[in-house]
């Protein structure tokens, strides 16, 4: 018999008390720092690398934090009824109805639709626990938008936040490419779980396989992350190779001795290593979580590279496919300086000289944005 809301919340107090001291304990949390060669500071370095992932503190500031909330909020509001409808609960077209990747995904409130399949390449071994909903809950709730530098423009602004490409190219060189992007939401009391799993798929036999081989994830925290919302990590999986989670997981259940959460504030940005496992209960807590991701890669992991899509598709990453794909940096770089002309902004060094041709106005907007996940670099 499935948990209710409540009975979840109460079985789960002491093991997300226990893992919120050890999280606030590791050391991994600070706001950006530099160093004058514009190498992240070593205490950063060093703990990401010892556990795999770190909390920039206090990186939006309130307006574009306030930007963000508001395009998120009117986005679920045009979310479809379900992941066939191209309709929103009011009868209209849901936001990017007309996209080639429908950009909702949809889920069973509480649930896990892939832990314990095949789904996602078989990346979720382990079930997580699925309470049982609140009565007069919805069917189906967004877990997840897709292609959000497309359809929401504070979210294509904050790709190009100086602080954070900085970071970027600090960890994976100046010629650093993307991954792909999306929000994941989980309301309080509905957010379905994210089954164990390493984000990583391609390079795991690779002789030169390192610690950041597959790249990294942004999250831009809205409303902050409790113990009880957050995404957990296992520390220093990510140095280990792919690892067998079901051997990990505590007999009986789906928790990981040893996980910690991400707590952060509002406006806080967590950079979590793509090898690292990770994954997220049920939110059957009062608190909302809203995470902006976008992830970053090596060019030298990237290019050569093939990749099977979730649609069963082979892909080849030729040097014409990321440079295409890149220029999405640029053109989020140029839409950050129109809405904070007097920021510093970041130079994207592979697409120097280019910058007339990714000006972000009506024509690159229908002509390189529109539909520009369709060349996503997954690794």
């Amino acid at each position: 018999m499935s948990l209710t809301v409540k009975q979840h919340a109460e079985s789960m107090a002491e093991y997300l008390k226990e893992g919120a001291k050890q999280a606030l304990a590791l050391g991994n949390r600070g706001p950006v720092r530099f160093q004058a060669d514009r190498g992240l500071h070593p205490d950063i370095t060093d703990a990401f690398s010892r556990c795999g992932f770190y909390v920039f503190t206090g990186v939006l500031e309130q307006p574009e934090l306030d930007d963000l909330k508001d395009e998120v909020k009117r986005a679920l509001e045009r979310a479809p009824v379900s992941n066939k409808s191209k309709l929103d609960q009011q009868g209209r077209p849901s936001l990017g109805a007309d996209l080639s990747i429908p950009p909702f995904h949809l889920v069973s409130p509480l649930g896990d639709s892939v832990g314990g399949t095949e789904r996602n390449a078989g990346r979720h071994p382990v079930k997580m626990m699925t309470p049982m909903p609140d009565a007069g809950s919805p069917s189906q709730v967004v877990q997840v938008i897709f292609g959000t530098l497309h359809i929401l423009d504070s979210c294509l602004r904050l790709y190009g936040h100086p602080q954070l490409l900085k970071v970027a190219e600090a960890m994976n060189g100046p010629d650093f490419t993307p991954f792909n992007e999306a929000i994941f939401v989980k309301q309080p009391g509905l957010g379905a779980a994210v089954a164990w799993h390493q984000d990583a798929t391609t390079h795991w036999d690779s002789p030169n396989l390192d610690e950041g081989t597959h790249g990294f994830n942004f999250m831009a925290q809205l409303y902050g992350c409790t113990a009880a919302n957050a995404v957990w990590v296992v520390p220093g999986t990510h140095r280990q190779g792919k690892l067998d989670i079901s051997s990990l997981t505590e007999v009986g259940s789906d928790r990981i001795s040893g996980a910690v959460p991400m707590i952060c504030d509002p406006g806080d940005v967590v950079m979590c290593n793509r090898q690292v496992i990770h994954g997220s209960f049920a939110n059957t807590s009062d608190d909302w979580r809203v995470s902006v991701g976008f992830g970053f890669h090596r060019k030298a992991s990237v290019v050569g590279a093939s990749a099977k899509l979730l649609n069963g598709k082979v892909v080849h990453y030729d040097e014409a496919r990321v440079k295409q794909r890149s220029r999405m940096i640029a053109i989020a770089i140029d839409a950050r300086t129109q809405r904070y002309p007097n920021e510093e902004h970041y130079h994207y060094k592979p697409l120097a000289g280019f910058e007339a041709e990714n000006n972000f106005n009506e024509e690159t907007r229908e002509q390189v944005v529109k539909n520009y996940n369709l060349l996503d670099l997954h690794i």
